[in-house]
């Protein structure tokens, strides 16, 4: 039986970032990772004659662990392509004008979503600074039926929100919210740092920045099938039999992922209950190559009324113009169906002629079962906020329980470093506990 002061379980970004961390610190770490590469949710491939990020891909310079990373390893970001016309689906009927003018047609609801975002997260670093029960019971949904909204309105503010969820009923308003008082309480500000500026070189230039920091053992296509902690150390079993003894452990797997991990001692409820009705994101992203260069444009349509929710010209290659869509419903049309990806697009912009499609179904993919967190009623303050603490000599790191950007790059960062923080300090004194007290952050 092989031994370690640590096992990472998952290569994600968060996996790898608490790997480096520890083996800094001068741990002996072993990094178990499913597939047969790392990055988890994030996954740079070529395609469409370029390079493509068909998983996670947006940071922006106001992320602090992101923006580290970045700064240090000299990684600039890539300004986003000027949409000219914005195309909004509501009410049956496609409308256009400017960006302007589109985001003063979203402005008021946008404004009535999130007016009490501030109120609600104070000091959004500590989650339950507040007692938040009450919205915690709130979908997306029941917020929006609030609001008295217009059939007009409610479908341009679904479909400003589409790009970000998977059906509003499924999901809970706490957590945007929150996301929203992260950034000030600016909704416009938030949206930017969801999905606007793409790193230089792609997601995968800033892994292997972190992997060049990293003495930790990497072990490829070696998917976990139990975790038991004993008391003074920590029984990992992987899928083939094998046996790995560690001190302690960081499990950095998505959610969805988790129940296919037998973890001993038995997790708390709230816990569990998360685990098991999962992250409900089936979303897909489309990339599509269009001929010629066309205007750049930005469209957005409500979910369940287009397959295609949110698409926007990202840049131009050789002649032609790469768009990138985002489907709430991954099931609504097919990515390797060019024509009906070109009729999607053109109720938009009736010239386009689409080349060819890329995309990878993260639904379908046995080691991620689904896309980014947006948290079901309750667990952003319940079930993440308990995991994050630990589970004796047990921890866990990943976008899906973070308690700042949750479902973001930063989000995966940030458990990371929290996790291998407090993984360190209790190796470091083997009299502390491994449950380490700290706020519910």
């Amino acid at each position: 039986m092989e031994t370690f002061d640590v096992a990472v379980i998952g290569a994600g970004i968060a996996g790898i970032t608490a790997a480096r961390d520890l083996s800094k610190k001068g741990f002996s770490v072993v990094l178990l990772e499913a597939r047969d590469r790392v990055g988890g949710r994030t996954y740079l491939e070529k395609g469409l004659g370029d390079v493509i990020e068909l998983g996670g891909a947006y940071v922006h310079w106001t992320q602090p662990h992101v923006w580290n990373e970045l700064y240090r390893h000299g990684i600039s970001l890539l300004p986003p392509l000027t949409a000219r016309k914005a195309y909004w689906l509501a009410d049956g009927t496609v409308h256009s004008g400017t960006e302007e003018e589109y985001y003063e047609v979203v402005g008021p609801a946008m404004k009535q979503l999130f007016a009490d975002a501030r109120e609600r997260f104070p000091l959004p670093f500590m989650i339950n600074a507040v007692d938040n029960s009450d919205i915690e019971r709130e979908s997306i949904e029941d917020r929006i039926n609030s609001l008295g909204l217009s059939a007009y309105h409610r479908d341009v503010l679904d479909g400003a929100l589409a790009g970000v969820v998977h059906k509003h009923r499924d999901h809970g308003i706490a957590q945007l919210l929150h996301c929203v008082a992260t950034y000030f309480g600016d909704y416009n500000a938030f949206f930017e740092t969801a999905g606007t500026w793409a790193i230089e070189g792609g997601t995968k230039r800033l892994i292997d920045a972190i992997l060049s920091e990293s003495t930790a053992r990497i072990r490829l296509s070696t998917p976990v099938s139990a975790i038991e902690d004993r008391g003074s150390k920590v029984s990992i079993t992987t899928r083939a039999g094998q046996k790995i003894l560690v001190r302690s452990a960081i499990v950095a797997v998505p959610l969805n992922t988790l129940g296919d991990i037998k973890i001993t001692p038995s997790l708390p409820h709230a816990v569990r209950n998360m685990i098991e009705q999962k992250n409900p994101v089936m979303a897909s992203k489309i990339w599509v190559r269009v001929r010629g260069e066309i205007e750049g444009f930005a469209a957005f349509a409500p979910i369940g009324k287009h397959p295609i929710n949110a698409a926007r010209t990202e840049r131009y290659h050789d002649g032609d113009t790469l768009i990138m869509c985002i489907c709430s419903d991954a099931a609504a049309i097919r990515a390797d169906n060019r024509e009906a990806v070109q009729a999607a697009l053109q109720r938009f912009v009736p010239t386009i002629e689409v080349v060819d499609t890329a995309s990878y179904s993260w639904a379908e993919d046995e080691f991620s079962k689904g896309g980014w967190m947006m948290h079901r009623p309750g667990h952003l303050t319940g079930g993440a906020a308990q995991i994050r603490q630990g589970h004796g000599r047990i921890h866990f790191a990943g976008s899906d329980i973070a308690g700042l950007e949750a479902g973001a790059i930063e989000g995966a960062m940030g458990s990371a470093v929290a996790a291998a923080r407090d993984v360190a300090a209790a190796l470091a004194n083997p009299d502390t506990s491994l449950s380490i007290a700290r706020p519910h952050m």
